[in-house]
């Protein structure tokens, strides 16, 4: 068989269903019934001459054969899709850059970084927020450029990502001043028995710290846990309770004296990285990101 033997939409219908990861949820995605992408699979497998699926009643299992044949699909699709991408985000001289944070990250410190970009009056940005997991299939669609992540994310020849370091911080311990004034905690022996609020449990750096306390067999008095770093910022503004954040969220109260930096431990970081694929065509803007040093905010015991 040659290539213009090959039915390239009964392909994409096979990558879809092997994608999506049920027969009815592609055939949705592609506006055609069930048993119209069933048979676009089974002409595909007689062109090829092998099977593709393995059907166990409603499941739909991939031979070995099929799995070799999704990742050929996925590479032909997939970079059809950053194509795609790519088109949508160059238009009349201006370029997109589209870029995802975990929510768990301060929005300063993404702002640090945005910061370059912001100043190019070639470039559109547009930023979501959602979770790591939610991004990075957003970015496998090649429907991000980028996503800003505290954690590093694994690769794979099905997950093709690459995770860039950025840098770290250490994690500050802040409180009101008016409440603290000039003094300084011992981390984590001094939070025994004091209120705080923390990240959520989804936050990399929340196990370093609960296990840092336990470590010291330091029990805190728990009044709040928050994922979303603009709510843990303003608790810290407003409670009065003890918060345990990266200073580069509440920069700017630290500045105006309204918060105070009560303590801090270098067995705690929270570390920075950006997240792409590869191989990809980047934005030639997102290089002032992925070139940068790790920017002159974040230097400070680093």
């Amino acid at each position: 068989m040659d290539l213009q033997q090959l039915n390239f939409r009964h392909l994409f219908a096979f990558w879809k269903v092997t994608t999506e990861g049920r027969l009815t949820q592609a055939a949705r995605a592609l506006h055609v019934s069930q048993s119209t992408l069933s048979t676009q699979i089974q002409h595909l497998e007689e062109r090829l001459g092998h099977p593709l699926f393995e059907r166990r009643g409603r499941q739909m299992l991939l031979t070995a054969t099929g799995r070799q044949v999704y990742r050929y699909a996925e590479n032909i699709f997939g970079l059809g899709e950053e194509m795609l991408g790519w088109l949508d985000g160059h238009y009349e001289g201006m370029a997109r850059v589209r870029i995802g944070g975990v929510s768990t990250m301060s929005r300063n410190y993404q702002e640090n970084l945005f910061r370059p970009m912001m100043r190019d009056p070639t470039v559109v940005l547009t930023i979501e927020s959602g979770t790591l997991d939610e991004l990075v299939q957003r970015l496998l669609q090649h429907k991000l450029d980028l996503v800003l992540a505290n954690s590093p994310v694994s690769s794979s020849p099905d997950q093709p990502l690459h995770s860039k370091f950025l840098g770290s911080q250490e994690i500050s311990v802040v409180g009101q001043t008016a409440i603290w004034g000039r003094r300084k905690l011992r981390i984590p022996e001094d939070l025994d028995g004091q209120p705080v609020a923390l990240p959520g449990a989804r936050h990399a750096l929340r196990a370093e710290f609960d296990a840092l306390c336990s470590s010291a067999n330091v029990n805190p008095q728990l009044r709040a846990e928050i994922d979303d770093m603009t709510m843990l910022r303003l608790v810290a503004r407003d409670s009065g309770w003890l918060t345990i954040l990266p200073a580069v969220v509440v920069q700017d109260e630290l500045e105006s004296g309204a918060l105070t930096r009560v303590g801090q431990s270098d067995l705690l970081r929270e570390r920075f990285y950006a997240i792409t694929t590869q191989p990809s065509q980047h934005p030639a803007a997102l290089d002032l990101i992925l070139e940068a040093a790790v920017p002159a905010e974040m230097r400070t015991n680093a």
